[in-house]
């Protein structure tokens, strides 16, 4: 019975392991393009504003806040429409993509 127990928590242990570091490691590149890059890109528009514009205009709270509840949002900017969809993301998935998108705010001489 002991020889069926050890493997098997060491099993659950690595499992655990894995997925804590697969949450710790999602970068902003990957959310980007799972997420977004359908509508958005880095410098130039294509169906959404690129991230430079973005950046440029908006705090990360208005940011974080317009990917989890884009059509509150856009009533509170005043934009008469919206098509961006809300999306539910992992604190961590929310995080690392608002530190991408602010990374293309442009340097002010």
């Amino acid at each position: 019975m002991k020889k069926l127990i050890t493997p098997f928590l060491i099993l659950i242990l690595s499992l655990e392991v894995s997925c804590f570091a697969n949450e710790t490691t999602v970068s902003g590149k990957k959310v980007f393009e799972t997420y977004c890059w359908g509508c958005h890109h880095q410098t130039s528009v294509a169906f959404g504003p690129s991230w430079e514009e973005i950046a440029s205009k908006r705090s990360a709270e208005e940011i974080q806040a317009m990917i989890t509840d884009p059509k509150s949002v856009s009533k509170f900017f005043g934009y008469k429409r919206n098509a961006m969809p809300p999306f539910e993301l992992t604190p961590k998935e929310l995080e690392s993509i608002t530190e991408f998108i602010l990374s293309y705010k442009p340097k002010v001489d």
